[in-house]
């Protein structure tokens, strides 16, 4: 069973001049996601949370979770662009197969709804927002308060979810 947490939501008029961006932190564990609008240097928090995959179920129960939470925060925000971190193998590969797994089911369940996915590197997130590309959590925490002061996630999950979704923003300002 998929238990989706909203933390956090912000409430206001949708702006149609506006892009809507859903960040996306994948983990088999938690998924964070986060929704904001964005239009030059103007950013505005919508809502965000965790997707919570039971940990009793096997792999593909999980992935199922995480595409039908991804999908239903689809469906509830309708959003213009998905923003995802590209994950690098780590010391151990079956880590970061399973985290690609998670990871792939985002992906899909965007793409099923035709919103573009957009992928950056975890030194390229942190940069667009720290200008230090190898910036600690707590740096990368502290620059998601002051960016989105509606923001106030709740996990480490749902803040870098706010985080990748303030990249992409950053990113599309710049053209990159």
């Amino acid at each position: 069973m998929i238990k989706i947490v909203l933390y956090s939501l912000v409430l206001g008029a949708y702006n149609g001049n506006m892009t809507r961006i859903l960040g996306i932190d994948p983990g088999l564990l938690h998924t964070g996601w986060a929704v904001i609008d964005s239009q030059g240097n103007t950013r505005r928090y919508i809502a965000s949370g965790v997707i919570l995959p039971s940990v009793k179920q096997e792999m593909a129960a999980r992935l199922v979770d995480i595409f039908r939470g991804v999908d239903a925060v689809c469906e509830t925000y309708s959003p213009d662009a998905l923003s995802i971190e590209i994950i690098f193998v780590n010391q151990n590969a079956k880590t970061s197969l399973a985290l690609g797994q998670a990871r792939a089911s985002a992906i899909v369940a965007a793409a099923n709804r035709d919103i573009p996915v957009f992928e950056y590197e975890p030194n390229k997130i942190k940069k667009a927002l720290t200008a230090a590309g190898h910036a600690d959590k707590d740096a990368v925490t502290k620059m998601v308060r002051m960016l989105l002061p509606g923001a106030n996630p709740h996990s480490p999950d749902e803040a870098d979810a706010i985080a990748i979704a303030l990249a992409h923003s950053n990113m599309m300002r710049l053209n990159y």
